[in-house]
């Protein structure tokens, strides 16, 4: 395709972006602030520069095609800047803006009668004590900060007034905790031609201290008429924002049966990683079909598969070595995918591996033994 497309961001997202297009012959030039970013030696033109400059993501958009992101924290101002000149930016600035900010997306949903948990908007912590005093039925809750907050971080739990001095002195949003059963997800496509297709739905289990998705299941174990729930709402959000590109839309499957957003994100997505083997179309494919305009691929999953996040050690920072990997080959069904981070931490996202099997008990088991199988480590 004679296409040249600028994507924001060089992380772990713009790699499995770059390793889907390379099929297509696509000239990919990448921005990101990092020189080592994971994207450096893939693409076909990399810039050193801040996502977050006016002039930085303005010139860089000057010289692609189509620009798109694999992250939300760009400058938005340069974006329409580009749109309104002609250029091609996809998700659209104007998504971007209302997603960038968990109040607008908030306020979004019930503008637009999408299910989503009860929810005050605070402007700093004081108004946050205030609100614990004045409305305790809103406890046991969630301060999540506006802007900015991602992977765990700008998420606070403040379960009683005397935990209101944890929430964040800066605009946010306390939300009522949801007694949920499952937390879900659908990664839904859609392009410019309103096309729209969804991958199945899936279930995901988060770590317990870092909040990160440690494990993620397809198909999710639900109840047909569930997966129909989050199956519609996935689509009504994507139509209702008008959004060209991938949405991954989070849910909440809470203890009477209803789905409830908990919120999105205007790219590629974690729940997403396990397409790459596990279904006819990837999400990575699937976003270069939609922001080009091309025909939708078909999002039919092979069967079931799992997906097992693969984080730093505690304990270990430093050049990154993976320990156990042999042990990890010699597995039927299961293909490890690393970010091409040369530094780990402690919780830092390295890799994922995927796993598939015949049966979702199998498959379960597999899991575990794969998390128990592997380590990112540093000497």
């Amino acid at each position: 395709m004679n296409q040249t497309i600028g994507i924001l961001g060089g992380g772990q997202l713009g790699l499995m972006l770059i390793q889907a297009g390379i099929d297509w012959n696509l000239r990919i030039h990448c921005l990101d602030p990092d020189p080592q970013a994971p994207c450096k030696d893939l693409c076909t033109q990399f810039t050193v520069g801040a996502l977050t400059d006016y002039d930085t993501v303005y010139q860089f958009g000057q010289a692609v095609d189509v620009l798109t992101i694999e992250i939300e924290k760009v400058n938005v101002d340069a974006l329409e800047a580009l749109e309104r000149e002609g250029k091609r930016v996809y998700p659209q600035p104007h998504v971007i803006r209302q997603i960038q900010d968990k109040r607008t997306q908030k306020r979004f949903y019930q503008a637009h009668n999408l299910p989503t948990a009860d929810f005050i908007l605070t402007d700093d912590r004081a108004h946050v004590a205030q609100l614990a005093q004045d409305v305790p039925e809103l406890l046991p809750a969630f301060h999540k900060l506006g802007r900015d907050g991602y992977d765990g971080r700008g998420v606070q739990r403040i379960a009683t007034p005397a935990d209101a001095n944890k929430a964040f002195d800066a605009p946010g949003v306390l939300e009522k905790a949801v007694d949920f059963e499952k937390e879900l997800a659908v990664i839904v496509a859609r392009n410019a031609d309103g096309e729209v297709r969804t991958f199945p739905t899936v279930e995901m289990a988060f770590h317990p201290e870092l909040n990160l998705v440690e494990f993620l299941f397809s198909p999710a174990d639900i109840t047909p008429a569930v997966d129909e729930q989050a199956q519609a709402i996935a689509r009504q959000v994507a139509e209702a924002y008008g959004i060209v590109g991938l949405l991954a839309v989070e849910l909440f499957l809470d203890k009477q049966g209803k789905v409830l957003i908990n919120e999105v994100a205007p790219r590629p997505h974690n729940s997403g990683h396990h397409t790459i083997r596990a279904n006819r179309t990837s999400q990575f494919e699937q976003h270069w079909r939609a922001i080009l305009n091309l025909p939708l691929g078909d999002t039919t999953a092979h069967g079931p598969a799992a997906m097992v996040n693969l984080l730093g050690d505690p304990g270990y920072s430093g050049p990154a070595q993976y320990e156990g990997l042999g042990t990890l080959l010699a597995m039927p069904g299961v293909s490890p995918f690393f970010y091409g981070k040369a530094q780990t931490r402690p919780g830092r996202k390295m890799g994922h591996i995927t796993v598939l099997d015949a049966s979702v008990a199998a498959l379960k088991e597999k899991a575990l033994l794969v998390k128990d199988s592997i380590r990112v480590i540093s000497h």
